[in-house]
């Protein structure tokens, strides 16, 4: 069965038009990465303007784990509009948001009293999660890594690695951020072995509570489990273990940011239960309310607890529709069949994409854990050297042929995969058979001018 339906070029006409008015009306600072005008969807396919059906392997930036509109939360959306819309939790106490912190309290790692709070979106989740942290320790410093991304605020742009895409031109930024390296085992550096190179990228902690800041002035250390702009690169368990005995040493605050790798994504309800160590705070955002806007950190009790009354709060933070949106997508991703759905998404991706490699030697690596994956394209697969270029000639391909994704990646040189995790193996083929072929016309156009050079 074809799942795909494209009754005109892509994009059409229809849509054609409503990118003309986002052009003249919307800031030209704001991307759009595939130029399609949706018009509804549902599960894993969008249907445009044009009347084209196109299988969405992007999911809003890892916002729709559970789908488009699936059926539970939008039953508890359309029961909560006939309640009420808004209150404010700082105005007044409702069940769906106390609902909430208790449901992620019990579900978040760690055996040991949590309390949570509720915020719009990822960046005002890791703000509130560094000023709490600061708060608990009575510290300034915050350790992040190379290659993470946490945001487009102030603090959380001075958090985030990646400068031309995202810093350039915004600063100055907060102070008291400090960025180490990450350990990207595909990016192992020439003479070194791969457990040399994690063994001095632990060192390299140590070290940088010397040459970058006394460990006594750490307020907390931030990662991803598995780093998601940055290109899908899972931190290993040991760089994990690593942090948290650092943090514990020195009594600093561990924080997961799971915005991207959590609420299911990994084929866990948090990417760093797959290492088994227990971070202090979770951060969590995304696919946690299935497409509505939501974030929240979890924590110890004794951390959350620790600013004054009236020192956090949020004006739309755990909107009732949000909150029972999230109630609902939290059932669905501990369901054995959507972290089932993970694994066989990965297994999936890496049966078609891996023996690649050999076909194109553009494809430098398939990484990533369950339904977050990522191919990442280099000139050179003895070099690796970055192969950026070549990524919008593949997104132009696959839209063509109907799949909607996304590219990723520090370099920007990865084309990154988040698909509803209850995608169907036939669905899920249909798309990436469009992929593969996109990979191949791609490399076949781009190819000879990257000879020539």
């Amino acid at each position: 069965m074809a799942f795909i339906d494209l009754k005109t070029a892509i994009p059409g006409p229809q849509s054609a038009s409503l990118n003309a008015r986002r052009a003249a009306a919307v800031s030209g600072g704001l991307a759009m990465a595939n130029g399609i005008a949706v018009t509804h969807a549902e599960g894993s396919l969008v249907h445009d303007a044009d009347g084209n059906t196109l299988i969405d392997l992007a999911g809003g930036i890892g916002v729709l784990a559970v789908g488009h509109r699936p059926e539970s939360v939008t039953k508890a959306l359309h029961a909560q509009v006939d309640k009420y819309l808004h209150m404010c939790s700082i105005v007044a106490n409702y069940e769906p948001y106390v609902a909430v912190c208790e449901a992620l309290n019990r579900l978040t790692p760690g055996d040991f009293a949590k309390k949570t709070l509720l915020s719009n979106g990822g960046a005002e989740a890791v703000e509130n999660a560094v000023k709490i942290a600061r708060r608990f320790t009575g510290r300034a410093g915050v350790i992040v890594f190379e290659g993470a991304y946490h945001g487009r605020s102030n603090l959380t742009m001075a958090m985030t690695s990646k400068y031309g895409l995202f810093k350039k031109g915004f600063g100055p930024f907060a102070p008291e951020v400090y960025r180490l390296p990450l350990p990207n085992l595909y990016r192992t550096p020439n003479g070194m072995s791969e457990s040399d190179y994690l063994e001095w990228c632990c060192w390299n902690l140590d070290n940088a509570l010397v040459a970058h800041i006394d460990g006594s002035a750490v307020a907390c250390i931030v990662i991803e489990p598995v780093v998601g702009e940055g290109g899908f690169i899972p931190v290993p368990k040991q760089f994990l273990e690593k942090i948290r005995e650092v943090c514990t040493r020195i009594g600093a605050v561990m924080i997961a940011d799971e915005i991207q790798s959590g609420s299911g994504r990994t084929g866990k309800l948090w990417a760093i239960e797959h290492s088994n160590v227990v971070p202090d705070m979770v951060i969590s955002a995304k696919s946690l309310a299935a497409g509505m806007p939501l974030s929240a950190i979890t924590g110890r009790s004794e951390i959350m607890d620790s600013p004054h009354i009236g020192g956090v709060g949020s004006t739309y933070g755990g909107n009732p529709l949000a909150c029972v949106a999230a109630l609902e997508a939290l059932e669905l991703l501990q369901s054995p069949e959507l972290q089932a759905g993970a694994a066989r998404i990965e297994a999936t991706i890496r049966e078609i994409f891996e023996p690649m490699k050999l076909e194109l030697s553009c494809i430098g690596d398939v990484r990533g854990i369950g339904g977050m994956m990522v191919v990442e394209f280099v000139k050179d697969p003895v070099t690796k050297e970055p192969w950026m270029e070549i990524i919008p000639e593949i997104t132009k391909r696959t839209l063509q042929g109907g799949v909607v994704l996304l590219r990723a990646g520090l370099y920007g040189n990865c084309i990154r995969f988040l698909p509803t995790l209850d995608i169907s193996d036939e669905m899920l083929r249909e798309a990436l058979h469009v992929v593969a072929n996109a990979f191949r016309a791609a490399d076949a156009a781009m190819k000879p001018a990257l000879v020539s050079a």
